[in-house]
C-alpha cells in the first residue's frame, strides 16, 4: 500500500494508518457525500464552485458542513504537491452512531476525509472511446454528489465487459442524462448541446467551464434535452469529467460517431480548455 499521506478527522497520517470505525453510517448505509477536486502545479481548480457543488449536497442529505471554506482551502491545499497535475478526494459521512439505526442519530461528528493523487492522463483521449446506451437505472436525486454509487457501478461496469469506456444513461422518456461517470455532450447541426441541469444528472464543475468556453469563444451552444435518437445521429459525442476532462466518442452503440474520429469541435475545444488550464498557473 502506497504510504501517502491523507487527512481523516483533523490529522494528517499515513494512508496505512487511517481506520474509520465499522459503524460509521458511510460503511453501513452509504451515508454520505464526496467531491473530486483536480489541482493543477498545486493550485485546486475550481476551488469556489467544487465547495459550492459540496454544500449542496450535504445540505440535500441533511448533514451540517463541518468546516468553513476557508477551512476546506487550508485542510486541502496541505496534501499538494507544488507541481503536477493532481486531484483531491473528500469525503464527509454522518459519523460514527452507537447503534445500526435507519434514522438518523441524534448526535453524532461527521467524519471527514481527504487524499491526494496524481492524474493519470486517460487512455483514448485524444483518440477517442467506445460508449453504449443504458438505461438508466439509478435513484431520483442524481444531483446530490452521494457516496452511493452502487447503481453508477454496474451500468459502468456492463459498459466495460462489452468493450466501451463509459454507458450513456437513457431516462424512461427516451432522453440521454449522463454517463454512468460523466457529463455529456453532442455536436447537432453544428449546435454544442448539454442536457439543462436537473435532479437527472450531476451539475459537472468541467461541464460548466465548457459552456462558459463556448461562450466566450462564439461557439454556438444550448442547454436542452437529447434524444437518443437525435444522440445516434450526432456529429460529435463528448464524456466529460474532472479528472478525465474531455473524452470523444468515436463509436457508440456499435456505430462510428461521424467518420470515427475526434471531431472538429472537440479539437478546438480542447484547445482552448488546456489553454485555460494554463492561463491559470
Amino acid at each position: 500500500m502506497e504510504n501517502k499521506t491523507v487527512y481523516l478527522n483533523g490529522q494528517y497520517l499515513p494512508l496505512s494508518e487511517a481506520k474509520i470505525s465499522v459503524m460509521d453510517r458511510g460503511f453501513l448505509f452509504g451515508d454520505g457525500i464526496y467531491e473530486v477536486i483536480p489541482a493543477y502545479h498545486g493550485q485546486l481548480f475550481r476551488f469556489q464552485e467544487h465547495m459550492e457543488r459540496l454544500e449542496n449536497s450535504l445540505s440535500n442529505i441533511r448533514l451540517p458542513n463541518p468546516h468553513s471554506r476557508e477551512q476546506w482551502l487550508k485542510i486541502l491545499t496541505e496534501l499538494l504537491s507544488p507541481s503536477g497535475d493532481q486531484y483531491i478526494y473528500l469525503q464527509v459521512t454522518r459519523g460514527v452512531a452507537p447503534k445500526r439505526d435507519h434514522a438518523f442519530p441524534e448526535k453524532a461528528e461527521p467524519t471527514v476525509f481527504a487524499m491526494c493523487s496524481n492524474i493519470v492522463p486517460f487512455e483514448g483521449r485524444e483518440t477517442g472511446v467506445k460508449a453504449i446506451s443504458l438505461d438508466d437505472s439509478r435513484w431520483e436525486l442524481c444531483h446530490v454528489k452521494a457516496t452511493t454509487l452502487l447503481a453508477n457501478i454496474l451500468l459502468r461496469q456492463q459498459a466495460v465487459e462489452q468493450g466501451c469506456a463509459e454507458a450513456v444513461l437513457v431516462n424512461k422518456d427516451g432522453y440521454v442524462t449522463e454517463g454512468a461517470a460523466s457529463n455529456i455532450f453532442a455536436v447537432i447541426d453544428g449546435i454544442l448541446i448539454t442536457p439543462p441541469k436537473s435532479c437527472e444528472i450531476l451539475p459537472g464543475i468541467t461541464r460548466d467551464v465548457i459552456l462558459e468556453i463556448a461562450q466566450q469563444n462564439n461557439i454556438p451552444f444550448r442547454e436542452e434535452i437529447i434524444a437518443l435518437e437525435a444522440l445516434k445521429n450526432a456529429s460529435e459525442i463528448w464524456l466529460t469529467s474532472s479528472t478525465r476532462e474531455i473524452i470523444p466518442v468515436v463509436e457508440f452503440d456499435s456505430h462510428k460517431v461521424a467518420d470515427g474520429r475526434p471531431g472538429p469541435v472537440w479539437q478546438n475545444m480542447n484547445r482552448l480548455f488546456q489553454a485555460y488550464k494554463q492561463s491559470l498557473s
